[in-house]
């Protein structure tokens, strides 16, 4: 097990910082991912409506300044952290959160930006439910992840900063999942990318490639703050920073930096973070309660499977089942080789002995690639579905072309062997941030990629999105 040195802050800083980290409306440079696709009749479904992955990105909206914790809130007075009393060191806890608390091994940062993101966090109880009603199915895993590191349990909760515990999260910057990876980080990290299936969205294989990443980080800077920056800002980034500063006889601390303000307010975020959840009577604020043991288990197939037929061998609600195989952006599970899949703890035992005695076909699509002649209206006819739907199972927006070559998914007949070929996963179209957002948001820092240097250490930049819904 490795375990890390904490390095001390330095002395905080004085100043009150007063310039905001996004301006309203079009500068904030993010989207929320969200599975809300309008229903489809069920006679037309066979799956139902289905919120399909990027690259047509229909979860997508943009944020306003009140999803936004970066927004400030007014400020209050720094005040330290106040933990609550100790908990059994004797036994292990009940309660999750007081693992997690039991874990905390981060310096404290008191200064204003803590303060006002606190404000803002405390002032929005909506926001923090529906946070914690996501991690419930997650935390418990990356806390075991975190822990077998033996990295401070601070580094469980960024997700809350970095997605909401949103599983489809989608920035404007191509980032996705909890942990937010662009897709060039995502395969320098191991995280398969094609059309059928996207491991920045798989919480198991996205949680280890971000713990690998916050692992080199922190053995390059030496310091959690830093290592924090990094991964909000980019090591080349923060490398240049730190340079800049020793030419001058500066401090080199986090604190210290110049930095643009969305990473100047990434550290104390997570500090606002800690300290609710490190006393949230402090707060007035009532976090739900998740128990200290496994919520979901993985269980295996070899077999192509339709995601709702697997939700019901599994006998959870497919929403449910979504929620923990993110990662699989079709109605299809396709499977190459042994295929792994997460299911409630309960829920391992039923899905292997319905999916045993199971005797009718598993699949009930295929891919078509289109012909010449071929058009969205002949296909839909075809095969007896609307183009409505055809569009909304395949991602397809009205600003997207498609023509002979697109690859589109189609039902296949009840006794067919359906077509599902390795593909790779749709071109990444870059979004421009607008010009006065690039001073502050990391969407601007992001397109700037491309320009650095394609080395793993220099492309390893993780895009950051504030996602509250």
């Amino acid at each position: 097990m490795t375990r890390f040195r904490f390095a001390p802050l330095l002395a905080v800083l004085s100043l009150v910082f007063t310039l905001p980290v996004f301006a309203a409306g079009e500068d904030t440079p993010v989207a929320v991912a969200q599975a809300n696709a309008a229903p489809t009749p069920a006679a037309e479904t066979g799956l139902g409506a289905w919120p399909i992955a990027p690259s047509a990105r229909p979860f997508d909206r943009p944020l306003s300044p009140e999803d936004n914790p970066a927004v400030q809130a007014p400020a209050g007075d720094a005040t330290t952290t106040h933990l609550r009393a100790a908990v059994d060191l004797t036994a292990a806890p009940s309660s999750l959160w007081d693992r997690i608390r039991l874990g905390f091994g981060l310096n404290d940062i008191n200064t204003p930006l803590v303060q006002q993101q606190i404000d803002w966090f405390v002032n929005r109880p909506d926001f923090i439910k529906r946070t914690v009603e996501r991690s419930n199915r997650y935390l418990y895993h990356i806390v075991e992840e975190v822990q077998k590191r033996g990295m401070p349990t601070e580094i469980a909760l960024l997700p809350v900063v970095e997605s909401a515990f949103n599983p489809v999260a989608y920035s404007r910057a191509h980032a996705s999942g909890i942990w937010q990876f662009i897709p060039s980080t995502g395969k320098i990290y191991g995280l398969q990318q094609n059309f059928w299936y996207d491991g920045r969205r798989d919480v198991m294989a996205a949680t280890n490639a971000a713990l690998d990443y916050l692992e080199k980080l922190y053995a390059m800077f030496g310091s959690w703050d830093l290592a924090l920056a990094a991964y909000n800002w980019g090591e080349g980034a923060v490398g240049r920073a730190i340079a800049r500063n020793t030419a001058k006889g500066l401090p080199t601390d986090y604190l210290s930096l110049t930095m643009p303000n969305e990473t100047r307010y990434y550290v104390p975020r997570l500090q606002a973070v800690k300290s609710i959840i490190a006393n949230p009577e402090r707060y007035g604020i009532k976090l739900e309660e998740i128990p200290n043991r496994p919520y979901f288990t993985t269980v295996t197939t070899s077999r192509h499977m339709d995601m709702r037929l697997a939700a019901k061998l599994a006998d959870v609600p497919l929403e449910e089942f979504m929620s923990l195989n993110p990662g699989y952006s079709r109605p299809v599970i396709r499977a190459v080789g042994e295929q792994t899949l997460l299911v409630p703890m309960e829920k391992a035992e039923t899905f292997r002995v319905n999916l045993e005695n199971h005797g009718e076909p598993l699949v009930s699509w295929q891919a078509y690639q289109l012909k010449n002649g071929d058009t969205l209206d002949r296909i839909a006819a075809r095969h007896q579905i609307t183009v409505a739907y055809l569009r909304q199972i395949n991602g397809i927006t009205p600003k997207r072309k498609i023509g002979p070559g697109t690859t589109v998914l189609v039902p296949t007949g009840a006794s067919a062997t359906p077509h599902l070929p390795d593909l790779p996963a749709p071109p990444v179209t870059v979004v421009r941030a607008p010009k006065k957002a690039v001073k502050h948001s990391r969407g601007s820092n992001k397109q700037k990629a491309p320009a650095r240097k394609t080395t793993a250490a220099a492309s390893s930049k993780v895009v950051i999105a504030h996602t509250a819904r």
